[in-house]
């Protein structure tokens, strides 16, 4: 039983590795320790980013937002360096990113994001040969829409990304805010499909410990069908991973509870 157990163990240790080295684009050169070896290497890698049920790229959001969120540098660079190296993510769809992790986690802690991608962008250019990022204006989006007419898409847009009616117009929050900016415009604007942005949005609002978002959010990703429910279990056993088993248990306990609402409502509706 011990030698078999020595096979398993070894077995795992080099599919960690493995595993590790495809996500990272690096082979793994951590000084031996808890953390690295039972941890990293014969949990984080072989266990969670090689599971079915989540492509590599939504792992790779959530993993984003959560390293962004927990201002670590060297996980910071690392995931944003691997992201662009394997070509998972282009170096448009990485500003995407930084503008939605913005909106859901702050500009300052997005601000070193922003300079960490252009960073990582240039090493991978200069690495192949190709040069860098260029520094060229960056389009601002627009659909040549009066202030109205954008605050009204803000609002259609608010109520088919959250499942629910849209907020009146009684707050500069609300209004400047939430429908002008953050749906009539950031949920919006190309780059990212919705269900890119439902993937770094949950994260998010799981980092934040806000527990109204974390409710609408997570209930409406589940009945809008953008991620399934075995999807997002996944998706909380990967965040329990990079942001801590403790915020994962309520996450947990929330798509449960509106599972089963989704469930009980999808039931009436059928009678």
């Amino acid at each position: 039983m011990t030698s078999e157990l020595a096979t398993d163990s070894a077995e795992r240790r080099r599919r960690g590795e493995a595993v590790f080295s495809d996500v990272m684009t690096v082979p793994s050169a951590l000084d031996a320790s808890p953390y690295r070896d039972a941890g990293l290497l014969d949990f984080v890698f072989p266990e969670v980013w090689a599971r079915p049920g989540l492509s590599r790229r939504d792992r790779r959001w959530i993993t984003l937002a959560c390293v962004g969120a927990a201002d670590t540098v060297a996980p910071i660079e690392a995931h944003v360096y691997a992201a662009l190296r394997s070509g998972d993510m282009t170096f448009e769809q990485m500003q995407e990113f930084v503008l939605h992790f913005a909106v859901y986690c702050g500009w300052p802690k997005a601000s070193f994001l922003d300079e960490v991608v252009w960073r990582q962008q240039s090493r991978v250019a200069a690495e192949r040969g190709e040069p860098g990022p260029d520094g060229r204006p960056w389009d601002v989006w627009s659909a040549g829409m009066d202030p109205e007419t954008r605050i009204s898409n803000g609002e259609q847009c608010f109520a088919a990304v959250n499942c629910v009616p849209y907020p009146g117009r009684t707050t500069a929050y609300r209004t400047a805010g939430i429908l002008n900016f953050v749906f009539g415009e950031v949920w919006q604007r190309p780059g990212l499909t919705t269900r890119d942005r439902r993937f770094i949005t949950l994260a998010c609002v799981g980092l934040d410990d806000t527990v109204g978002p974390i409710r609408s959010h997570f209930y409406s990703a589940l009945k809008s069908g953008d991620v399934t429910i075995d999807e997002m279990r996944e998706l909380i056993l990967h965040f329990a991973v990079y942001s801590g088993f403790a915020k994962a248990e309520f996450l947990d306990e929330v798509v449960s509870e509106s599972w089963a609402g989704i469930q009980r409502g999808a039931a009436e509706a059928a009678r």
